[in-house]
């Protein structure tokens, strides 16, 4: 009896090991498994035309760390299947946002910069991306407006959305972005006043956009017409009392002359009848 209570005690801390050892390993692989559900997606949502990840995306590979060796992909630890850089710039990929990236959990930088990807910023790029120190995606086809939910991506140190067809205006919570430190939307169709950032942008990274304004572009029209609203308004002001007079002056004159008319026409017909008395 005693020697089965002394194997049963050791037997249920083994037990509890191993349970925490296994469950340990399902969450690790459930994670690495959204990594590479991640990389599955961007290939099925993308065109590739010239063949650029062909060659080494292949899926049917099972050892570690297996996709660190995909083109454009860079992971936390070569060995380890867990997506820290996608780089797919200059590949003549087509189609819209790939939102199956928000699957690589702990992605850190995007880059699909010059490639022919069109269509909208997903409105919950924080969500996708919720990590991200840099996005590029210049030189592409995206439209539509700049989400506002990118001021969310706290970590964000480089935003490049240059050479698109953007519209709208640039969100000012993007100024909050106290980590940024590369802005560009040059290239854009974009309008409205600059926002107003707490660092130096240079007027390069907002260059041909013809509805933008404001430092460090040229002023806002309508800052220019209100600069001095109350010496416009006193000017108005003033304007309406000179022609206010004017027309009081000039009514009196005619009254006057009118009242002169009316005396005369008064005093010839008694200046006659006198005249004749005389005579």
């Amino acid at each position: 009896m005693d020697f089965l209570m002394v194997v049963h005690s050791k037997a249920v801390p083994t037990v509890i090991s191993v349970l925490l050892w296994l469950l340990i390993s399902c969450s690790l692989s459930y994670g690495l498994q959204g990594d590479i559900d991640c990389l599955k997606s961007i290939k099925d949502s993308l065109e590739d035309p010239f063949g650029y990840l062909n060659p080494t995306w292949n899926f049917n590979n099972n050892t570690a760390g297996f996709i660190c060796s995909f083109t454009g992909i860079e992971c936390w630890h070569p060995d380890e299947n867990k997506v820290l850089n996608v780089q797919l710039s200059d590949m003549g990929l087509k189609g819209k946002f790939p939102r199956g990236i928000q699957n690589c959990s702990s992605l850190t930088g995007l880059d699909l910069s010059n490639n022919e990807l069109f269509g909208p910023i997903p409105v919950d790029i924080s969500i996708i991306l919720p990590f991200a120190t840099s996005l590029k995606l210049s030189s592409n086809n995206f439209s539509g407006d700049i989400p506002v939910n990118l001021s969310n991506v706290t970590f964000m140190n480089v935003l490049n959305l240059d050479h698109n067809r953007l519209t709208g205006r640039i969100p000012p919570e993007l100024s909050l972005l106290s980590r940024l430190k590369t802005f560009t939307v040059a290239d854009n169709l974009l309008t409205g006043p600059i926002p107003n950032f707490p660092y130096s942008i240079s007027a390069d990274s907002f260059a041909n956009n013809p509805g933008l304004c404001g430092k460090p572009l040229d002023p806002c029209q309508s800052a220019k017409k209100s600069a001095h609203p109350g010496m416009f308004a006193v000017a108005v002001a003033g304007g309406v009392t000179v022609a206010t007079m004017g027309v009081v002056i000039i009514v009196i004159i005619i009254l006057a002359i009118r009242r002169s008319g009316y005396r005369s026409a008064l005093v010839q017909p008694y200046n006659v009848r006198k005249e004749e008395e005389g005579r």
